[in-house]
């Protein structure tokens, strides 16, 4: 008989186990499937094999009420399998899996918006549990709501040490044996995956990467089709989970060919009935996936000259997330160096300009316990104020922030601004203007204006002062004299790394807050 919870809250995993066979090879010698109902709805599910003659089906419901099921199996202990569960009201906390909105932007599934504020730990979780317990530990004290990790561990300088478990069993002689997954594995990765849902944080899962000693990554194209959909079935049920095919996925084309990455956003389709989200991630700055694909669900980009998000929004008509615009650190690799300063300036950059930016931290230590690679602990700078600008953001939002369209030439290629329904935030990055009145609002109403300090963090009343009819145009000539574009300006101190806030009056938080 199956092993089932009686109720389940709306998104969590209801799970059920049956005993089947376990001579031969389980993962390969036997099928299993359920299909889900309520009313006229059928769900389809995978089932896996989870070792020691033990089979199981993971279900995330997204409906409250009465489901049933029944089990589709080659073998027959496993066959016509049936029983039902009560769904209820979602856990606190728990708004359902994140979704595309409003084309480039994203929410829950219950429609609170996403605002993806991620970072890197590629290899976490194969580190001593100890780290992994720190790196958790440092996650609750962040703002971050996204973390790219790996499920294979990962060779590269700084990150050499043997993983704390095998992803695939070992044979008699030693070596990996690539058809037969290692259970143990992937129950503590699908362990930590939970461990982040229960903290609010994504996990973006990057499925296959090039840096590799143990044989990985050189799986035949039948052992790649098979753990992709082994991967699936254990962890689509998970509510924060989303797939990301590779980590710079064009490192491995001399081995995998285009037509065989189609074929895993395939495989993932045809086995998450779930539709998370789904991405792959470059290495060349240049060498982009065609993201326009219908099966990709937003345009996953490594590339440090965040200025041009618009260009890609425009190219591929998804979100962007460019989760690697460079790191915080300072290791001899130049992607690993920059200035926590600068890399909070590319976070608001691309805030402003309709995207979403990635964190990663990678200063130098004696065990090389870097962040960016094993997790533990923060030594910059960056993440608080990544964490002050979330909290502007979630201030604020409604539908998703809007860039100014840079097509209105200047300063809008120079400076960055956004929209959201009634709020405006401008962001001058590097610039440092006395005083500002492009983009402000054009008519007489009552607004509350903010000057935020993205470095110090923190937000006071502007002084607002009279347009001056001699401030430049869309197309930089001055005209003098001429009508000012807008009802007001803003004075400023001078200094860069600044940005204002226009909200209209009784919207929002009151001026001076997040």
């Amino acid at each position: 008989m199956p092993e089932m919870t009686q109720s389940i809250a709306k998104w969590d995993m209801f799970e059920v186990s049956f005993a089947g066979p376990s001579n031969g090879n389980p993962f390969l010698d036997v099928t299993l499937e359920g299909f889900f109902s309520q009313h006229a709805r059928t769900v389809r599910v995978p089932g896996f094999y989870d070792g020691n003659g033990t089979f199981r089906l993971r279900f995330m419901p997204d409906n409250e009420g009465t489901w049933s099921f029944t089990t589709k199996s080659s073998a027959t202990e496993l066959d016509g399998q049936t029983g039902s569960f009560t769904v209820t009201a979602p856990r606190p906390g728990n708004h359902g899996p994140v979704q595309v909105a409003n084309r480039y932007h994203f929410a829950h599934a219950d429609g609170t918006p996403f605002l993806s504020f991620g970072t890197t730990c590629y290899a976490w979780t194969h580190q001593p549990l100890s780290e992994q317990d720190k790196t958790l530990h440092t996650l609750a004290g962040t703002r971050f709501n996204k973390l790219r990790m790996g499920v294979f561990p990962k060779d590269y300088p700084y990150n050499i040490n043997e993983p704390l478990h095998d992803v695939y069993q070992r044979g008699a002689d030693g070596e990996l044996d690539f058809d037969r997954p290692n259970p143990g594995s992937f129950r503590h990765f699908e362990n930590q995956v939970k461990a982040l849902g229960d903290m609010g944080i994504q996990a973006d899962i990057i499925i296959l990467h090039p840096y590799d000693r143990w044989g990985y990554s050189g799986m035949s194209q039948a052992q790649d089709y098979r753990y992709f959909a082994y991967l699936t079935a254990r962890l689509a049920a998970y509510h924060n989970v989303w797939w990301s095919l590779a980590n710079e996925y064009d490192f491995l084309l001399d081995t995998k060919p285009m037509h065989q990455w189609d074929r895993y956003f395939h495989i993932i389709e045809e086995n998450d009935p779930y539709g998370h989200l789904r991405s792959i991630h470059n290495g060349d700055p240049e060498a982009n996936y065609d993201h326009r694909k219908a099966w990709v669900t937003h345009a996953c980009i490594q590339n440090w000259d965040v200025k041009r998000t618009i260009e890609w929004r425009n190219a591929y008509g998804k979100p962007v997330v460019n989760d690697e615009p460079e790191y915080e650190g300072n290791i001899a690799p130049s992607w690993g160096n920059i200035s926590a300063q600068e890399l909070v300036h590319r976070f608001w950059t691309t805030a402003m300009r309709g995207g979403y930016a990635g964190h990663g931290e990678t200063y130098s230590h004696p065990q090389d316990l870097i962040w960016w690679a094993k997790g533990g602990e923060l030594h910059g700078e960056a993440w608080k104020r990544i964490g002050f600008l979330r909290d502007v953001m979630e201030a604020s939002i409604r539908l998703g922030f809007e860039p100014i369209d840079n097509k209105m030439g200047f300063p809008w290629n120079r400076v960055s601004g956004a929209r959201d329904g009634e709020t405006t935030i401008i962001y001058f990055g590097e610039h440092q203007p006395v005083i500002w009145a492009s983009g402000l609002p054009q008519d007489d109403g009552t607004y509350e204006v903010d000057l935020i300090d993205t470095w110090n963090m923190t937000v006071v009343p502007a002084r607002i002062v009279p347009a001056p009819e001699n401030h430049p145009t869309r197309h930089g000539a001055i005209v003098r004299p001429r009508k000012p574009d807008a009802a007001f300006a803003v004075e400023l101190p001078g200094r860069p790394y600044l940005a204002i806030r226009v909200r209209a009056s009784g919207k929002g938080a009151p001026a001076g807050s997040p």
